[in-house]
Order: structure tokens, then sequence, then C-alpha cells
């Protein structure tokens, strides 16, 4: 049996206003003989609102000519609810006038009852309207149940997807003996950087999934080059270089945000801003901005970091060397903005430190 015919019609509340008092009781008497066992009934207008908040019913039956606050007052109330899934409104009138009719369903009635009421048709009404509005309100919430679904689904493929990425970046890093929590530190600091540009939190989010791909390309790196102890040869060197291209082509493919970033900066951050990086000669602003921002956190965090080739710099050496190489390397507005908030950075190394 459907979840829709599991549902009571009869245990539905219908909410009745009426500034009569006899008015009331005929429709309480006419409701409840029916077996319609949650009837709310208000003679005050002004506790429309308060009632409607606290018993949320599925039908209102609203009189048009009360004192104080008439019916279409009290339907304007209520639009301003802007309530996604509103009860229908059936307007009980005296009036034959088909002017105040018409105003009515332009305000939100979905009909009228004249009085004196017809009992048959107006349970006729009620259970139409009860059954129209029940039917809604479940499709409704499966919809809402099946986007929730959705969101839990993509939440989850999304989360697998980055944790995959991460571990191909810290595969990258491992082959080369650098930290694991290099990349964590790197990519925090490019998302502290993209803050302070003004990027938006999603923005900000991509860059810090996408910046620890930086050098997946080392995953084609000969060990005899990529493990080298020592100096590298000229020819060593030229291969080492490689991996900028070999990581932006391990990347390309796929045109998603997260990947086509990461792609940008595996290609990139080894760009300078004087046009002497590799492997392009991009200079200045046709470096992409994600790959300006990841060379920055990159050397900050590779300089004050200790490898088994060299010791950790002191911070002020290493914050020297990024202001000495304003407009030269690094992007003069980037690093400004790190000179401005040195401790910021610092902070992300103390938390991930090795």
């Amino acid at each position: 049996m459907s979840a829709f015919h599991d549902i009571d019609l009869y245990d539905q509340t219908i909410l009745v206003v009426d500034d009569e008092p006899v008015n009331l009781k005929l429709l309480e008497r006419i409701l409840s003989s029916e077996g319609y066992r949650h009837i709310v009934s208000i003679s005050d207008p002004l506790q429309v609102l308060p009632a409607y908040k606290k018993h949320q019913p599925a039908l209102i039956l609203l009189d048009l000519n009360m004192p104080i606050m008439n019916g279409f007052q009290v339907m304007e109330q209520l639009a301003e609810l802007k309530d996604l899934i509103a009860p229908p409104i059936v307007v009980l009138t005296a009036q034959s006038q088909q002017d105040s009719l018409l105003r009515a369903l332009q305000q939100g009635a979905r009909d009228y009852v004249t009085k004196p009421f017809d009992r048959r048709e107006l349970l006729m009404r009620v259970r139409n309207f009860l059954d129209a509005h029940v039917a809604h309100r479940l499709v409704r919430h499966q919809k809402e149940h099946l986007e929730a679904l959705v969101r839990e689904r993509t939440s989850e493929l999304q989360d697998t997807r980055l944790e995959i990425i991460r571990r191909l970046g810290h595969a990258a890093e491992y082959r080369d003996e650098e930290t694991g929590n290099h990349i964590v530190r790197m990519s925090k600091m490019c998302a502290l950087l993209a803050s302070k540009l003004g990027w938006s939190e999603a923005q900000c989010d991509l860059m810090l999934q996408a910046s620890p791909m930086h050098d997946v390309g080392k995953i084609g790196i000969p060990d005899a080059i990529l493990l080298k102890p020592g100096k590298l040869q000229p020819h060593e060197w030229e291969t080492m270089k490689t991996h900028a291209e070999i990581g932006a082509r391990l990347l390309d493919g796929n045109e998603s945000d997260l990947l086509t970033m990461a792609r940008e900066i595996a290609l990139s951050h080894h760009e300078k801003w004087d046009g002497s990086g590799y492997p392009l000669g991009l200079s200045g602003t046709k470096i992409p901005l994600s790959g300006r921002i990841a060379a920055l956190a990159d050397v900050f965090d590779a300089l004050t970091s200790r490898r088994p080739y060299k010791e950790a710099w002191p911070l002020a050496d290493a914050v020297d060397l990024i202001r000495n190489n304003r407009g030269r390397h690094f992007d003069p507005d980037l690093v400004d903005l790190f000179l401005a908030d040195v401790d910021g950075f610092v902070r992300i190394k103390d938390e991930y430190i090795d």
C-alpha cells in the first residue's frame, strides 16, 4: 500500500475562522460528525497567525466579514509567510457579489462556500481539498527526501574523489622523500592566500582541493634523477623540469572545475613573474593566478621545512627571500598579502608540523 493511502485524512487539522460563535459551533458539529478529529476554531482573527504556526493546518475555512481584521487581511498575513506547502483556503461568506469572491480567489482562496451552509457541499469541498493537500505535501516530502539522498550520495562521491586526489598527491611527494604534511600545509596556505585576494568560499575550497596535485607529475620522473642525493646535471635538471608537463597531462581530459584548476596549477606553479620560470616561460598575469598562488605557498613551505638534503631555513630568512623576489619570482600583490600576515602562514606550519 502506498504512503498516501496510509495517511488518515480525518486526522488532519482543519482551522476554522469565524467571528460568529454560532457559525463556529455549526461547523464544528458538521465536521466532527463526519469523523474529523482535529478542528481548531478561532473567533478572533488576530489569533489566526499564532494558531497557524502552532497547528500547521491542512485546510483553512475562513470567514470574510469579520471586525478588526477581515478575511482578506488574514489571507495577506498568511501569504507573507511564503509557506512552500501552504494549505488551501476555502472562504465562508454570505456575500454573493462576484467582485468580492473574485478578490478572495485572487488573494489565494481556492474556493468558497456560501452561508447558510449546505452540509453535503461543505463536506465534499473539505474532503477534496484535504485529499489534494495531503497528496501535494507527500509529493513535496518525497522530493525533499530524494534531494537529500542525492546530496548525500554526491557528497560521498565528492569525498571519495578528493581522497583519491589527496592520496595521489601524497604518492608524488613520497617518491622524492617530501613529507606528506607538505601538501597539507601548502594547500592550506594556498587557500589562505586565495581568501586574502577576496575569492569566494567555494573558490577557496577549490584551491584547497586542487593544489595538492601540484607535483603529481613527479610520478613520471626516473628514480635516478628524482632521488639523486647530489646536484643534478644540466640534462638531468631538464628531465626534472618535465614533471610540470607530465602532471598537466595526467590531469588533462576532465572538464570538472577541480581537475581543471589542478591541471592549471601542475603546469604553471614553476613559472616566475619575470618570465624566467618553466615549462612555458610565462610572465606576469599570463601565469594563471592559481599557479602564482601555488608558487609562493610551495616555496615558503619548502624553505621552512627540513628535508633529507637540507635543514629548515630560519623564518626570517625565508620571509626575506620571498620579499626579495617580489616582482621577480613572485606576483607582487601576493607577496604583499603574504607579508601582511606572515603569522597566519606560520600558524598553518605549526598546526601541521611534521
